[in-house]
């Protein structure tokens, strides 16, 4: 939680996680001149833009033609032809996170990671060959909401057939072999050490016990040291037959394939899986208590993270929020957070806030390091920046500026197939409409001062607020006076 991205992804609407887990594709040296002649061939026949060519003007964006349909298993599928390059890239959602941990905290993870360690007459050696040899790579990842397995292969039939036929195994029929989950179970216990020595994990995780209590979102999704040594094989397997059931996935899929062709892969991989329903979506989190909390830890520097209930992904005011958060704190330098903590008073390296809507109401945060000693100023700093933006709103021209920076980087969000299938699986995941990337843009070019200034004051509240900070106690110091040049300029690299 203490880690922030980019600010112009999270503008596009899709939450981050959806598009983590898609991986570099590689080549084997058995295949690389086969490969190679083929990306030629391609690039030959589809002229790429160059910056010459665009003379100043925005890159064109493009128009996703999606289709979609579901499997006789019951598996979501949505589908874009993208004929540019001989490959394609598949990626499988599962309704699977760590918040259907249940009792057991850290199992959806441990699920996941086990995934490609063995299938029958295959360990993960032979699996990780398997896919080299024919110059595919798979992925796979545990988040909060959702588990991921994603594929990308040469579109060829020679090679794509062998691929989705291990990648259906490695999905739908993992054997969980013991030395495997004794060597992973190992390693998150050793990361759970390493955790006890970053100040700014251990904030996120009071901060997200103290933010959502008793609700699932409320534990990391990798579990604790005392919840993963519990964790049993039995458990794993239980888990896998419910929640990578084919009711419970959408399947996304784009690249050098014809409706016909992609209607077949799916239906493998549907088929491969264990058969059963979509699990309940989960309930939202009871509105927390504002509370201040503090973690003592040697350091020079406090991490500061302030949060509160967001909102989920269906929410209408998702384009009105995106934009004010982007002016708040959401979009690096010229942000009211930056321009009042940095650039004016060199407090900070870098401080950013967001939204992480997710199936359930997920949270606003603004997260910061700065120098220990002037901590408790800093924070109250960047209190006040939050309650006057609400009070006041943006600016025409804040809003402007915003809009045009959108309107630039809005064609990225669809700037390869691994954006567009993160994209496509975030649409079928959470229900969205099959225009939405398009819905999104109008409504946030059409947004008014007025518009951002009410969802930002409707969903968010200084008096609701919960604090966590990690750092030493130590006297504090009065912030220096805002000025165009600081005389204390930011340490240059966050100390953690």
């Amino acid at each position: 939680m203490s880690e922030r991205k980019k600010p112009r992804l999270a503008l596009f609407g899709l939450i981050a996680v959806a598009l983590i887990g898609s991986a570099a594709f590689y080549f084997s040296k058995t295949d690389q001149t086969n490969a190679s002649e083929a990306l030629d061939k391609a690039k030959a026949s589809q002229k790429l833009q160059s910056l010459t060519e665009l003379n100043g003007k925005a890159p064109s964006h493009r128009k996703l033609d999606v289709q979609t349909w579901n499997t006789a298993e019951g598996a979501k599928v949505l589908f874009v032809e993208a004929r540019e390059l001989p490959m394609f890239d598949m990626r499988l959602i599962f309704a699977a996170g760590s918040s259907q941990d249940g009792d057991a905290p850290g199992l959806a993870l441990l699920t996941n990671a086990m995934l490609n360690e063995g299938v029958a007459g295959k360990d993960v050696s032979v699996i990780a060959q398997g896919f080299e040899g024919l110059g595919a790579d798979f992925g796979n990842g545990a988040y909060k909401d959702m588990a991921v397995a994603s594929l990308r292969s040469l579109s060829a039939a020679d090679k794509r057939e062998p691929a989705l036929k291990l990648f259906a195994e490695v999905v739908g029929k993992p054997t969980f072999p013991a030395d495997s989950f004794t060597r992973i179970k190992n390693q998150m216990l050793a990361g759970f050490e390493y955790q006890k020595q970053n100040p700014g994990k251990l904030a996120s995780l009071e901060l997200m016990n103290r933010l959502y209590g008793d609700h699932p979102y409320a534990h990391a999704s990798d579990g604790t040291a005392q919840t993963v040594p519990a964790v049993t094989l039995a458990q794993l397997r239980a888990f896998h037959q419910k929640a990578y059931a084919a009711g419970n996935v959408v399947i996304a899929l784009v690249g050098d394939l014809s409706r016909a062709e992609a209607e077949a892969i799916a239906a493998q991989v549907s088929a491969a899986l264990p058969k059963g329903p979509a699990l309940p979506k989960i309930e939202q989190p009871a509105e927390p208590k504002a509370s201040i909390g503090h973690i003592e830890f040697p350091s020079k520097q406090t991490n500061l993270m302030l949060a509160q209930l967001g909102i989920d992904r269906d929410d209408p005011d998702f384009a009105a929020l995106s934009m004010g958060n982007q002016i708040l704190g959401g979009g690096g330098f010229g942000t009211r957070l930056m321009s009042e903590v940095r650039e004016k008073r060199g407090l900070a390296y870098g401080v950013y806030s967001g939204f992480s809507p997710m199936q359930a109401r997920g949270p606003f945060m603004i997260n910061l390091q700065t120098r220990a000693e002037m901590s408790e100023g800093t924070l109250k700093l960047v209190q006040d920046v939050l309650a006057d933006y609400l009070k006041t709103g943006p600016t025409e021209k804040e809003l402007d500026d915003a809009k045009r920076e959108l309107a630039g980087s809005f064609p990225l969000s669809t700037a390869s197939n691994a954006d567009i299938v993160g994209q496509l699986g975030a649409i079928g995941f959470y229900n969205l409409p099959l225009s939405h990337l398009e819905d999104f843009m109008q409504q946030s070019q059409n947004l008014t001062v007025e518009q951002v200034k009410a969802a930002m004051n409707k969903h968010l509240s200084t008096d609701k607020l919960v604090i966590v900070s990690a750092g030493p106690t130590v006297p504090q110091k009065p912030l220096p006076a805002p000025t165009d040049k600081p005389a204390e300029q930011p340490l240059g690299v966050p100390e953690h």
